[in-house]
């Protein structure tokens, strides 16, 4: 009897010290990834100047196609300053194939404009303390992504190249709506007309080309961006057709920006939506990690 009741003591003693061990190790690898993910947002911001001493001119859109200087009038005010910085929170859902169930997602996201880049990181509660976590960076030119199970153990990685690079400057391209003053003309970007409600945003940077179709409305908002865009399919890449949508416009710092975005993949079957996110808070010009 004794010697039964020492080893139940002895089982619990083991226990519980796994269950310790497990909670240690989750708790450091979540520091270690958080530390890891705030020098790359420094280094992101590093990278690019400051630009707020530009400001928006009238004169700056009277030669560009006419939908895109009605979304310029419609969206920004003369004398707005150029914005250099963003980050944002989301919450939303996604998936990431056809036939997986909706899953609620929290994400911040982290953009430059003088030189294009972003850090998006988002979470994915699947169970009490069990979590995946998505990785998209475009970061001196150069694409990643990664998921990642409870910060410890990659689950997925994109191969790096030329593709991974075009998807996700393409991905830059998508979401600046959410920062206007970046789809001004530059260096690196122009326009090219279409039609009344259509034109062509095109981007030339760090030796990679990139082009989508925005589409505006009546007012001169953007509510639907066509692109082709490099998809990751059992570890290596095809070039899709993929569709953003947006909606919910309302002004932050006196600029107009969609607060819903949508994006789907168009392949043989239809279209396939996998993301529906919402901006809950949207802040310029505040170059450090929330």
């Amino acid at each position: 009897m004794k010697f039964c009741y020492k080893v139940l003591i002895l089982a619990i003693i083991i226990s519980s010290v796994a269950v310790f061990a497990y909670f240690v190790t989750i708790g450091l690898s979540d520091m270690l990834f958080k530390q890891q993910i705030e020098r790359e947002i420094e280094r992101l911001y590093s990278a690019s100047k400051d630009v707020s001493n530009k400001t928006f001119s009238m004169d700056q859109i009277k030669n560009l196609p006419e939908p895109v200087k009605r979304y310029f009038t419609h969206s920004l005010e003369e004398g707005q300053h150029y914005v250099s910085y963003i980050k944002l929170k989301h919450t939303g859902e996604f998936r990431q194939g056809e036939n997986q169930k909706w899953m609620s997602i929290e994400g911040q996201e982290y953009f430059t404009t003088e030189t294009p880049g972003f850090i998006w990181i988002g979470k994915i509660s699947l169970l009490p303390l069990v979590w995946i976590t998505g990785v998209d960076k475009y970061l001196e030119g150069r694409g990643t992504f990664q998921i990642k199970i409870m910060s410890i153990f990659t689950i997925a990685d994109d191969p790096t190249g030329k593709e991974l690079d075009e998807s996700e400057l393409m991905r830059w391209l998508a979401e600046a709506p959410l920062f206007p003053t970046a789809l001004l003309p530059s260096s690196y970007l122009h326009w090219e007309p279409v039609d009344s409600d259509s034109a062509k945003a095109i981007i030339d940077y760090c030796r990679t080309r990139v082009e989508a179709l925005f589409h505006f409305d009546k007012k001169g908002e953007i509510v639907q961006m066509n692109a082709d865009r490099y998809r990751a399919v059992d570890n290596s890449f095809v070039k899709e057709k993929w569709l953003g949508h947006y909606s919910n416009y309302a002004v932050t710092k006196n600029i107009l920006v969609p607060w819903d975005i949508e994006v789907s993949w168009n392949s043989e079957v239809g279209n396939f939506t996998y993301a529906k996110f919402k901006i809950k808070e949207i802040q310029y010009d505040n170059p450090i990690k929330y």
